[in-house]
């Protein structure tokens, strides 16, 4: 299988539940280092209020500090109207407008009702002049209603269906693949978003590629999570999934080195180990020597 877009939203998902913030020049940086890594796809910043998300204040700065990378795509996403304006005024290369399929969960975390919400999208849909993604976000469960109806989210994605890439986003890691791989297939969603909250994600992500998505949404280290969903971990980690991914033959075009050499700055830079394994593992290829040059350790 081939044609698979890896979209890295550590800088916008990753970094937005982060306890710290981050000056823009180190987010800057950081989407510099995914694009050298061969990402195709990265979302740089979220356009919202500073005050709501303080970790993602000053999205201009961050892509005004950008190097731009040939063959690379900078997204931006945003909830409504005056985050369109913003994002209009820094000329990314695609719009990432996010709803969610519950009441509750547009109200947390946008200040609207659905209805309101959808409405938003279809504004800022008519107006676009680049590429678009819509994502949906808790199509498989929502924090605040439970269980989330599967032909809710068929309705919601079919309005937009034709006209901009759809991602469907399990937010607080609930969903299993054979839920997710019925939901692509009903929805006809270009893309998944995946949580590995309670340990499927990975799973998760070879389901929807099985049922037709040809876009997979994470984040480099496994950072992230959502403010607003309680107890919402983080994402599926790019360097986990690339070496997944390569390995079951999917090509990925991402520099594997390249990529865990930006988990281990993060991890300096944060003070922390993060939630991805690959990075601390390291890479391994069926080529390299069995068993290893080093023996294991006495369990003694």
């Amino acid at each position: 299988m081939t044609g698979v877009t890896l979209c890295d939203v550590g800088p916008r998902d990753g970094l937005q539940n982060e306890p710290e913030t981050l000056a823009p020049g180190v987010r800057a940086e950081l989407v510099d280092r995914l694009a050298r890594a061969g990402l195709p796809r990265v979302e740089a910043v979220s356009f919202v209020r500073d005050d709501r998300v303080p970790p993602m204040a000053g999205a201009e700065q961050v892509v005004a500090a950008l190097t731009r990378r040939d063959g690379v795509e900078y997204s931006g996403l945003v909830l409504n109207e005056r985050g369109y304006e913003r994002f209009r005024a820094v000329a990314l290369d695609r719009v990432n407008v996010t709803f969610a399929a519950t009441e509750s969960f547009n109200r947390a975390n946008g200040n609207a009702s659905l209805e309101e919400a959808v409405a938003r999208v279809e504004a800022i849909l008519a107006v676009a002049d680049v590429p678009a993604t819509v994502t949906i976000s808790v199509c498989f469960g929502c924090p605040f209603e439970g269980p989330v109806d599967p032909g809710r989210v068929a309705e919601l994605a079919a309005r937009f269906t034709g006209r901009a890439e759809v991602v469907l986003s399990d937010t607080i890691g609930v969903a299993t693949p054979s839920r997710v791989r019925a939901l692509v297939e009903r929805t006809h969603a270009e893309g998944f978003h995946g949580h590995n909250t309670r340990n499927t994600g990975y799973a998760n992500c070879l389901a929807a590629l099985e049922a037709g998505a040809r876009v997979l949404d994470a984040s480099v280290g496994g950072l992230g999570g959502c403010p607003y969903a309680p107890r919402a971990t983080g994402n599926v980690a790019t360097e986990d999934l690339v070496y997944l991914l390569e390995g079951e033959g999917i090509e990925t075009g991402v520099d594997l080195d390249r990529l865990i050499g930006v988990s281990t700055w993060l991890e300096g830079l944060l003070g922390r180990t993060l939630e991805g394994y690959v990075y601390r593992a390291g890479p391994w290829s069926p080529s390299e020597p069995w068993p290893p040059s080093e023996p294991w350790p006495s369990s003694s």
